[in-house]
């Protein structure tokens, strides 16, 4: 047993290309078969320790899983399985993890779960619990999860950040999300930022999208690190930690701010990979860089134009997409566009993508005429009323609405626009923005002087994590709506949700009748709290 474990922790520090070398002469080496012979037979006289230590060379070495050596101490440890201390149960957990299954396998995992169930209890030392929790992994019981995590939360205190990360990276493996656990880990994670390799952070971030964990502290702290040693990382790294920010919904700005400027000095970098991944994060985390705007998107343009003679069809509508999106209309780009889709030649009818490709191109189409400079706002736009029946995620605001009007007439729901765009509820008030209008008295004779209000319920994923600063889309119609005169209310539906009918009403009076309406398009959600 020792002469193959110390064979395995030489093995391990070699290089890749080392080990092929060494493997094929340990296994040549005639000296190695009379060890296993020797082993298999001395199996069953060996102490536990012995036992599990020899099982994890032996399939680490790379000696094939169907061997008679292999499959007998698997048996073996099977026999012996209530005789292995708390260590050799991890150790053995590690082994089989990186197993094949099989019949003899299966048997052991299972028989490991249980004892794990049963002395869950009595395993104190942390180190232990998250390698178990790794080892076992996301095919665990909801059960058992639970019941790993307490045991894991009993020793929080004691918990160091080398272990605050082993054990943040067990959850991931076991695909479970206990947010003690992850709150105390995210902690240590933030006061040592500064030892985590970059390529962790970007791993972090996408755990946390894995395990839907939002901590906008935890966010933040990354993201200011990143912002504040940005002079250290290529730009490329750059490109991939915000690509991770734009996946969970979180806008690091000042750092956003700061790469707007380095794109904008320095786009060499740009192939069309780390362009599209640029767009598409600028795109759904509606972030317009505060200085330099114009040379941002221009760069960005000329970039794209660079990339159109081998750039596919797929990749030219979602690149024009996410510039249409932030309000810039890349002209060049879209006259390719049209023409592919003027030939049929843009979206095919057997695309797997072709809702998702026909609303992109939709939104396309809308960008290029009501984001147009010659655009100008209609003195009377035509709706229509979709359905007189609210869905029932509204119907708590229809009733704060009439408790607050007094009266069904004075407001619309359900209306439907032009360029399908849809709005829950349509309120129109006098020129000063202090008595609301009956709605089909204003319908009869319309007038330009008259405000419209536009009241949006979305769900808290259309805003970035942790604010009420709008995604891509949603600015996009907010900004369009404010084109066609409305003046945009978005409401948080959660919270509104949350609210008693009393506050519900109270909260839309506050919104209803801002003051200055009429002179600010920008009327935006506050935290109802």
């Amino acid at each position: 047993t020792n002469c193959l474990t110390t064979v395995w922790r030489l093995f391990k520090h070699m290089s890749e290309e080392q080990q092929r070398y060494e493997k094929q002469l340990i296994f040549e080496h005639p000296a190695f078969d009379k060890l296993c012979q020797q082993l298999l037979r001395d199996s069953r006289r060996m102490t536990r320790g012995d036992l599990v230590f020899t099982l994890h060379a032996a399939v680490n070495l790379g000696v094939p899983q169907n061997t008679l050596l292999v499959q007998t101490l698997l048996r073996v440890c099977q026999e012996k399985l209530n005789q292995l201390d708390n260590r050799c149960v991890s150790v053995l957990a590690t082994t089989l993890s990186g197993m094949d299954k099989d019949k003899n396998v299966s048997a052991l995992q299972a028989g490991l779960q249980l004892l794990v169930e049963q002395r869950i209890a009595s395993i104190k030392d942390i180190f232990i619990l998250q390698n178990l929790m790794k080892c076992m992994g996301k095919d665990v019981p909801v059960f058992l999860k639970k019941k790993l995590g307490m045991a894991v939360l009993k020793e929080i205190d004691h918990l160091t950040f080398p272990n605050a990360l082993r054990v943040f990276w067990a959850l991931v493996a076991m695909n479970y999300c206990s947010y003690p656990i992850l709150s105390a880990c995210s902690k240590k994670i933030q006061e040592n930022v500064h030892d985590v390799p970059f390529r962790q952070l970007i791993l972090i971030l996408e755990a946390c999208h894995t395990l839907q964990y939002r901590n906008i502290k935890l966010f933040s702290a990354l993201a200011d690190y990143v912002n504040s040693t940005a002079c250290l990382w290529d730009k490329r790294q750059i490109v991939l930690f915000l690509s991770a920010c734009e996946a969970l919904g979180f806008q690091p700005s000042e750092l956003m701010e700061i790469f707007a400027e380095k794109v904008t000095e320095n786009p060499e970098f740009l192939n069309l990979k780390n362009l599209l991944i640029v767009l598409r994060v600028y795109a759904r985390l509606n972030y317009i860089p505060r200085v330099q705007k114009h040379r941002f998107f221009e760069t960005l343009q000329s970039c794209l134009n660079k990339c159109l003679p081998q750039i596919s069809n797929t990749e030219l509508l979602k690149a024009a997409y996410s510039l249409c999106i932030l309000g810039y209309l890349p002209h060049q780009a879209l006259d390719e566009l049209l023409q592919k889709d003027s030939k049929d030649e843009l979206i095919l009818s057997d695309d797997l993508y072709k809702e998702e490709k026909e609303m992109m191109l939709r939104c396309v189409k809308t960008c290029m005429e009501l984001d147009s400079p010659s655009f100008t706002k209609p003195a009377f736009v035509v709706t229509e009323n979709s359905s007189s029946v609210v869905s029932l995620n509204l119907r708590k605001a229809q009733e704060a609405l009439i408790e607050l009007l007094g009266d069904e007439n004075m407001f619309r729901q359900n209306v439907q626009l032009p360029y399908n765009y849809h709005i829950d509820f349509e309120i129109r008030m006098d020129s000063e923005g202090k008595k609301v209008l009956p709605v089909t008295a204003t319908d009869d004779h319309p007038d330009p002087s008259v405000q419209r209000l536009a009241l949006l319920f979305v769900p808290l994923s259309t805003f970035c994590v942790g604010t009420t600063h709008p995604q891509g889309k949603l600015a996009m119609k907010k900004r369009h709506l404010n084109k066609l005169g409305y003046h945009v209310i978005l409401i948080q539906n959660r919270k509104f949700q949350e609210m008693t009918n009393e506050d519900a009403a109270e909260f839309l009076k506050g919104k209803i009748y801002f003051k200055n309406a009429s002179s600010s398009s920008e009327v935006t959600v506050q935290d109802s709290n």
